[in-house]
């Protein structure tokens, strides 16, 4: 092999999924919530995690690894039938090593995307708990099983910020580098990230700080896409990307990213295709919108902008600076890296969800990727994320081992 592409056989992916083992809670919560914590249980309707007044069975289209595509279902699956990578640190590593992946980053199952089960809970004091216990496996067990090899994603309490603030810095003091939060709070009953009490300030000046990237994945705001009431599934399914160019709009003009120069965010299982032509509507509506938006005006009662009034704006340096787009698989998207930045986008592979390209990561996205530079493709397979989650993988399967 040419040596000048010895380190485009592996990739970093920067959305994975963990379907947390039963004994991340019952292992590490006080004695008297045992009945309360989460935690699994089994009877003649099936396998569920257990909280509170809560069941929740696992969907199958979560644990898809090692099933042909003619045998995936959305119809609850256990433990038992799920492939082992699924929950177990060893495992996974050793279907990463098939696929090429040489570090993964991975989004929670039972919390869900950003931690909302727990922002739902009743008890808060519990609940914060179950969050402080998360993030501790996640960085002792999960990640501390392979440092280099799967990074850190740890949650906050939604439901406080300083709370979520003292989370942060703990974590950060213990090597997380990145948090999960909603790409729209609101239908989680939370204030935007344009709240004029500005009640997600302490977060975003606290990830300033620390360094810690904003991770939204797609659908975590608990809503699913929707063009119209009775669409398709799978039309809606296509039109989801909309949800993220939706965040991207609403983070480059709510004034975060002025007031918190280091302030990073990734756009997770997002795609990136869609990423020049909003730039370019967002740029066009400013340029048209801006002066009688800074006197104040609104139109049919919708809010005005958080930008000081009559700053300039170059919305494609601000994209640049502050916005990482991550994609499984999307041609478009690479076609158009001259307006989207090769400096901004990372690769996902999605393990083990139904739309992974595991086990053919690696040969699919070297296939996809091709015709670009070789510095270009590495920056994309793994050089951006490990800028941006400020780790270092080893390089080939030999150091692997060692």
């Amino acid at each position: 092999m040419d040596e000048s592409n010895e380190h485009l056989e592996w990739l970093v992916s920067v959305d994975d999924h963990i379907l947390e083992p039963p004994s991340v809670w019952t292992n590490r919560l006080p004695k008297k919530y045992a009945q309360i914590g989460p935690r699994i249980e089994s009877g003649d309707d099936g396998e569920f995690w257990v909280y509170e007044d809560r069941r929740v069975a696992t969907s199958g289209l979560s644990a898809v690894a090692g099933k042909r595509r003619e045998e995936f279902s959305p119809e609850p699956v256990t433990y038992d039938e799920m492939r082992p990578g699924c929950y177990d640190p060893k495992a996974r590593l050793e279907d990463m090593d098939r696929a090429g992946i040489i570090a993964s980053l991975c989004f929670p199952s039972f919390p869900r995307f950003c931690g909302q089960m727990f922002h739902e809970a009743q008890d808060k004091e519990l609940a914060l708990l179950c969050v402080q216990a998360y993030n501790d496996w996640m960085l002792e067990e999960w990640c501390g099983s392979a440092p280099g090899r799967l990074i850190p994603l740890t949650l906050i309490p939604l439901w406080d910020p300083r709370l979520a603030v003292v989370e942060m810095e703990r974590c950060a003091a213990l090597g997380s580098h990145a948090f999960a939060f909603s790409e729209n709070p609101e239908p989680l009953g939370l204030p935007t990230i344009h709240d004029q009490n500005r009640y997600w300030e302490p977060v975003m000046a606290t990830a300033n700080e620390t360094g810690m990237v904003v991770c939204m994945h797609t659908g975590s705001s608990s809503t699913l896409p929707a063009i119209c009431s009775d669409a398709p599934f799978m039309a809606n399914l296509a039109w989801g990307a909309t949800r993220t160019s939706g965040a991207m709009l609403s983070w480059l003009f709510s004034g975060l990213f002025q007031r918190h120069e280091n302030l990073k965010i990734a756009l997770s299982e997002g795609e990136i295709g869609w990423i020049p032509y909003f730039l370019e509507r967002a740029q066009q509506v400013f340029d048209h919108t801006r002066y009688w938006v800074a006197r104040g005006f609104q139109f049919e009662s919708h809010a005005g902008s958080a930008l000081p009034a009559g700053e300039d704006l170059d919305i494609h340096a601000l994209y640049r600076d502050h916005v990482y787009g991550c994609f499984i698989e999307d041609a478009s998207g690479l076609n158009n890296l001259d307006v989207i930045g090769e400096d901004n986008v990372m690769i996902e592979v999605d393990y083990p969800h139904e739309s992974s390209t595991w086990p053919d990561s690696i040969k699919l996205a070297q296939d996809r990727m091709s015709h670009l530079p070789v510095e270009t493709q590495y920056k994309i397979l793994r050089g951006n994320a490990e800028r941006l989650f400020q780790f270092s993988a080893p390089y080939g399967r030999a150091d692997l081992s060692a």
